[in-house]
């Protein structure tokens, strides 16, 4: 009986709450007509192709066919990617390609927000030469890299020549062993700016009198960091990891200008394939399916990125 009046209970408060929200709506009715444009524009933006993009997803679409005559194949294309090899090379890719430039573009940009924090000579001119990777435009950087690495006219190639560490020039970007590994040092290179200025903002919040009052007791410099530095920088670290994931597993222009992929899908990430499925080989049903799945893995990077904000909202609110 206890339970069965519980139950009823939770059901009416819900129907209170719900009736609540609908009286609320109501009567800001009026101030719903200012956002209206926007939600418009949003609907026609963002939700109708990702609705268009789900619903090709269950379609078959060759090449020969237009895209009004595309054929429904129900959840053979999901089934086609999850057994393909080429889908477990390139999420295979893809893995190594985020784990290791979001890890180390965020070590480096850590390190070099710390070394920036103090006082010297020339900071300013350090900050805004370090900072040139991250706004200088992706397009340009990956041809100059292409050059760099080129394996006849790259520069490094001639530089290890010179200096008697090779014989010949490195292929870099030609080889299957190299391609994704050069590729990252270019992303770390482009991305680390990004999580120094994040982690030198961070730094700002740390509190003086705290540092101080470590270093009187007799706390050495690393023990200053781990039990003062770091847990002020907690919050800020984590999304700024989080940022970083993002925008790497979503990374297109490097990879794709660089490689196109290759050789032999070596570089190919989840992006760049699913890119030259749709305007490669026009399969565009394959194409959406992948782009579901990556849109179900960055949904989900996203909900721990607004955890990660809220629970820094909380946290500032209960200080």
């Amino acid at each position: 009986m206890t339970i069965v009046s519980g139950k009823a209970e939770a059901r009416r408060t819900l129907q209170s709450a719900r009736s609540d929200v609908l009286r609320k709506m109501w009567e800001h009715r009026a101030d719903y007509a200012y956002v209206l444009p926007a939600i418009a524009v949003m609907l026609i933006v963002i939700a109708y192709p990702i609705y268009y993009t789900i619903e090709l997803s269950f379609f078959n679409t060759p090449p020969g066919l237009q895209l009004r005559d595309k054929i429904f194949v129900g959840l053979n294309n999901y089934t086609a990617i999850l057994t393909s090899g080429v889908f477990w090379q390139v999420t295979f890719n893809t893995l190594i390609w985020t784990v290791a430039s979001t890890f180390f573009s965020f070590v480096l940009g850590f390190a070099a927000a710390l070394a920036l924090h103090r006082d010297f000579i020339g900071r300013g001119v350090l900050r805004a030469i370090l900072i040139i990777p991250w706004v200088i435009s992706a397009v340009a950087a990956s041809y100059i890299w292409k050059w760099i690495y080129h394996s006849d006219f790259g520069i490094i190639g001639a530089v290890l020549v010179e200096l008697g560490w090779a014989e010949r020039p490195p292929n870099f970007i030609d080889s299957v062993s190299t391609v994704l590994p050069s590729l990252i040092v270019v992303n770390i290179w482009r991305e680390f700016p990004f999580a120094m200025i994040m982690m030198t903002a961070g730094l700002q919040t740390v509190p003086e009198p705290l540092l101080r009052a470590a270093k009187v007791d007799g706390a050495n410099a690393w023990q200053r960091f781990w039990h003062v530095t770091f847990p002020h920088l907690r919050n800020v670290s984590t999304v700024t990891i989080l940022l970083l994931a993002v925008a790497n597993f979503n990374s297109f222009i490097i990879p794709w200008i660089m490689t196109g992929g290759g050789p032999s899908n070596a570089s190919h990430i989840w992006i760049t394939h699913i890119y030259e499925l749709a305007f490669g080989r026009q399969r565009w049903g394959v194409a959406s399916a992948y782009s579901v799945l990556l849109f179900i893995i960055l949904m989900t990077l996203g909900y721990f990125y607004v955890r990660a904000l809220s629970g820094n909202e909380r946290k500032d609110g209960g200080a």
